[in-house]
């Protein structure tokens, strides 16, 4: 037990499975069902994206008879394309229908590469699927015989391209017949071969296979009638995430795990640990050895990529620490150019054999945008925010309609970016996770900081409220006693209005006022209540909301009056008010609208659309746009809500603007889309005449 701390004790988890419950706020508005047959996206996708390219890559495979022809994998069921070795890359495919799915093995047939396989796993669930087509992606099949499985591992008998062998949850499966019928090769209920990691069949021999699982290595030389352990020099409870065998001489095996990288020359009956990666670098998720010079093998580790020349007696780290490797992919024909999937940063690749690496990912998208703004006094200028990319997100700006984008982001520290806004005088404000930053306007000058305004200052008193049942009560009131002061902000901002007297920011302490653009802010929570989600402004109208509460004020700031909520409204996600000043409400429900300052509300039944994650008053059009949380159509009406026309996007949706009639739009895990020129057909989807 003494050496179990180094792979669970001190919680040295992948940098993938740490970032797996921000992923799911996003994933869980999702129904968690797979499709049993999907096509691929190619001509049906009428929007486009727009970028910021990269994001999170978990597979790579190459077309073995044309090797410039890539599949790429990811964290929510997208498989991309590349047809130039990675250049460029288009979204081919969509897996599945839940958006849950990690497509961690590709596998494509040697003997017909119109065959393919893809292994899946629910992040959401203990459930997944195996993937297969026989057209080259253009229809895609799960396999019965293992749908619902969690598909961790998946490789092709290099001996026989029919047999191949998965691994799962519950155990080992294989087919001889290229996925038409599986059997489970490993004992049922066994209780130490399951949660399989990695799966490798030996070269010359389809009946010699290694398991790694969750607790260290198994193997079977018989095609799964026997098993034995292969634990031996292998510090125990080491999850092994990759093996891989010598093709030239079948008794060198390496093994990866959280432990480290360890070598068998015999086959595996004894392995010693490789040394020369420092401890911190250990968890080496992939293993590739060069098909050219098996002396070198790089190691994809959470803290950059390795390499070796020497068989392992001696590794250099050949990227910086902070690459998280998911995937290594070789050119065949040139074993100098390699391709690297990461997490964050996309796709990274070399044309030196490790010694210089650069960003590959034109045309390929996988971030969670939560914020787009285009810049009030050029359209061509796109501002996106970015969740969950620490260093690697923040801020990108596009300076040619999202041609081209460049990361802007230096001053963030690797915060989640919630929001964008524009002052008056050109200056960008972004809320993030941990406060408020501005960007002030600096013509060819794109690596500016962002400059910190989080000054809070503890106000001695309260701003005036009505409509209060509890008179007594004040209805802007401070976190702390009523005491002058200042603190820095350090929470989560939702919400920016900047009029040019006063900014406003929702946090999640509560309402924030600033006179002096954005130096200091007052406020804090209303009535105890500090989430909020959302405000807007017109003139000098403001409305607040938080989940359960809105706040209006009609003179700026100056006091407050507070909304009563219809009864039919469970949670508000989003606030808007229209050139009328009328408000509308984003709720679990649908949406809803007051005509009278929150007085009362309205229940637009007109839109068949629920759990509304976003709504907007586009002003230059003058209509209202609508988006849900697992829907992909924009929602518009441009009647006041008696009619709503929708129109498909393909595309999960959630912040809008317009860019020149167009919808511009972020969304859940693909970046930034935008409305096709001319416009997608629309359809009418609903009209009432109880609505005025």
């Amino acid at each position: 037990m003494g050496k179990t701390h180094l792979c669970r004790g001190q919680s040295i988890k992948p940098e993938f499975s740490r970032r797996v419950d921000a992923a799911a706020r996003w994933r869980r508005w999702l129904a968690l069902a797979a499709l049993l047959s999907v096509a691929a996206l190619a001509s049906a996708q009428p929007w486009r994206t727009l970028g910021p390219d990269g994001g999170d890559v978990r597979s790579l495979a190459h077309d073995p008879k044309d090797p410039d022809r890539i599949f790429l994998g990811t964290s929510a069921g997208s498989l991309y394309l590349s047809v130039d070795g990675g250049a460029n890359w288009t979204r081919y495919a969509q897996l599945g229908n839940s958006r849950d799915l990690v497509l961690d093995r590709i596998a494509i047939d040697p003997s017909d590469p119109a065959t393919m396989y893809v292994a899946a796993w629910s992040i959401e669930s203990s459930n997944g699927d195996l993937f297969r087509t026989r057209d080259g992606g253009k229809t895609w099949n799960t396999l019965l015989a293992m749908h619902g499985k969690s598909v961790r591992s998946l490789t092709i008998a290099p001996s026989d391209p029919k047999t191949l062998v998965a691994g799962s949850r519950d155990g080992v499966y294989r087919t001889r017949d290229s996925g038409e019928t599986w059997e489970r090769i490993s004992p049922e209920n066994h209780a130490e071969i399951k949660n399989i990691e990695s799966v490798a069949v030996a070269p010359d021999n389809a009946d010699v296979i290694y398991a790694g699982t969750r607790h260290l290595p198994w193997k079977t030389e018989d095609g799964g009638q026997h098993w034995h352990s292969i634990k031996k020099g292998i510090i125990d409870d080491s999850d092994v995430f990759s093996i891989i065998i010598d093709s030239a001489n079948p008794s060198t095996v390496y093994a990866s795990a959280c432990s480290g990288i360890y070598k068998s020359e015999s086959a595996g009956e004894l392995f010693r640990k490789i040394q020369g990666i420092p401890f911190s670098a250990r968890r080496t998720r992939v293993l590739r050895m060069d098909p050219a010079d098996h002396r070198v093998v790089y190691a994809g580790t959470t803290e950059g990529l390795w390499k070796t020349g020497d068989a392992g007696a001696t590794w250099k780290r050949v990227t910086g620490a902070n690459v998280v490797v998911n995937d290594i992919l070789l050119d065949p024909r040139n074993t100098a150019r390699i391709l690297m999937a990461t997490d964050r940063g996309g796709v990274l690749a070399s044309n030196d054999a490790g010694a210089m690496f650069a960003a590959s990912n034109r045309g390929f998208a996988h971030r969670q945008v939560a914020a787009l703004l285009v810049d009030r006094n050029d359209g061509s200028i796109l501002y996106a925010g970015v969740l969950n990319d620490k260093e690697f997100g923040g801020v990108f700006v596009s300076r040619d309609n999202g041609q081209s984008w460049k990361q802007m982001s230096e001053g963030l520290d690797g915060r989640d970016v919630f929001v964008l806004r524009q002052a008056q005088n050109g200056t960008i404000v972004a809320g993030t996770d941990r406060g408020i930053f501005q960007l002030s306007p600096a013509p060819g000058q794109e690596n500016v900081r962002w400059q910190p305004l989080n000054t809070v200052e503890i106000a001695t008193s309260s701003l005036h409220t009505g409509r209060s049942t509890a008179a007594s009560r004040s209805g802007l009131t401070s976190s702390k006693p009523a005491s002058e002061g200042r603190e820095e902000l350090n929470a989560r901002v939702t919400g920016l209005e900047l009029s040019p007297g006063r900014w406003f920011a929702s946090t999640s302490i509560g309402l924030l006022i600033s006179t002096d653009q954005g130096k200091t802010w007052r406020g804090g929570p209303i009535y105890g209540i500090k989430e909020m989600v959302g405000v807007s402004l017109l003139d000098r109208m403001v409305v607040a909301a938080g989940r359960h509460s809105v706040w209006v004020s009609v003179n700026g700031g100056e006091s407050w009056l507070t909304g009563t909520l219809s009864g039919s409204i469970s949670a508000v996600n989003s606030v808007t008010v229209d050139s009328n000043g009328v408000i509308w409400l984003g709720a679990r429900e649908g949406v809803f609208r007051s005509t009278n300052a929150g007085d009362s509300w309205q229940y637009m039944g007109t839109l068949p659309l629920s759990n509304i994650i976003a709504i907007r008053f586009d002003e230059e059009n003058h209509r209202l746009l609508a988006v849900g949380s697992a829907s992909t159509s924009v929602f518009e009406s441009a009647d006041n809500g008696r009619s709503w026309h929708r129109t498909d996007s393909g595309w999960l949706l959630r912040d809008l603007r317009t860019l020149h009639g167009r919808v511009i739009a972020a969304t859940a895990f693909d970046g930034v889309v935008i409305q096709p020129e001319p416009s997608a057909q629309v359809t009418e989807v609903s009209s009432g005449s109880g609505n005025p």
